[in-house]
């Protein structure tokens, strides 16, 4: 089970612009070439032309309309960045309540603030960790972050058939706010890991490993967990 959601307490719109504005600020701070080695064979450069996309692509689902392609460049980074980070928050601003498509169903425009902060949070992370630059934790965010996983991704990924259901749940327990989850469903879990927030959800985004955390019970049973699609 889990508590109330922390994202109950966020703006996520504030704290998508909050985010959106360190990562404007960070690509200048980054050889675009750094291998990012959480992302297979991309580079920075990679991270924030994806980053810039998926906001042009979710401000054309909250609109119901599909996005313009905007080719393949190439781009002056910081400057593609910008433009869609401005049209993304712009578009959900306009917007407010207002039906857009989701990744669930139609479903109010302002699901995407949540959605789009974490992709920003969890490529924030990239760009700066693989640079061995300070990265922010707010563990308020980052629970959010864990929560959208356990309740909105990974419940997405089975329902498409992209992975099997687990065969036991595992309890996500953090050590830095009153937070606890159960990814993969109601159950007795087999497992349980202990971590900050920002640990947990670089874990359930495959940027942090088993052995990069405090696991007790059937360690086995998480690698199964990490080892399958649990987010897109």
């Amino acid at each position: 089970m889990t508590q109330a959601p922390a994202g109950a307490r966020l703006d996520h719109l504030a704290a998508l612009r909050r985010a959106q504005q360190r990562f404007l600020a960070s690509i200048g701070e980054v050889d675009p070439s750094t291998p990012i080695p959480w992302c297979g064979r991309w580079r920075a450069r990679d991270v924030v032309v994806h980053l810039a996309r998926i906001h042009h692509w979710a401000a054309g689902q909250a609109s119901k309309r599909q996005e313009t392609p905007l080719g393949r460049g190439p781009f002056v980074l910081d400057e593609f960045y910008a433009e869609h980070a401005a049209e993304l928050r712009d578009t959900l601003e306009r917007l407010g309540e207002a039906e857009g498509w989701t990744l669930v169903g139609n479903g109010p425009a302002s699901w995407w603030r949540r959605r789009q902060l974490h992709e920003t949070t969890v490529h924030l992370w990239d760009l700066r960790a693989s640079s061995g630059l300070t990265v922010d934790d707010d563990p308020v965010v980052w629970s959010d972050t864990v929560d959208e996983v356990v309740t909105v991704m990974q419940p997405r990924q089975e329902a498409m058939g992209r992975m099997a259901p687990l065969p036991a749940p595992v309890r996500l327990v953090a050590t830095d706010v009153p937070r606890t989850w159960l990814l993969g469903g109601a159950g007795t879990p087999t497992a349980t890991v202990e971590a900050t927030a920002q640990d947990l959800a670089l874990l359930v985004w495959g940027r942090r490993s088993a052995d990069d955390v405090s696991v007790t019970g059937d360690g086995g049973a998480l690698r199964a967990a990490l080892a399958a699609r649990l987010t897109p």
